[in-house]
């Protein structure tokens, strides 16, 4: 049903939100404590927009092309 290509997209994809996920639980766990880290927590946010665009692209790839 997929090429191989479409299915290494698709688990990729898969990886990265599970990534997504977890680092969205752990700043929402180190924002909660009595201490923050902000320095910690920045860098968890800059790498989770990362993450976000990397998995927009990872989208568009999948997107079948149109020819008009």
């Amino acid at each position: 049903m997929f090429t191989d290509n479409e299915e290494l997209v698709r688990q990729r994809l898969y990886e990265l939100q599970l990534e997504h996920r977890a680092l969205d639980d752990m700043i929402q766990r180190m924002a909660d404590e009595i201490y923050v880290d902000q320095l910690k927590i920045r860098r968890l946010k800059k790498r989770k927009l990362e993450l976000k665009d990397m998995i927009a692209r990872l989208h568009s790839e999948l997107i079948p092309d149109l020819d008009a």
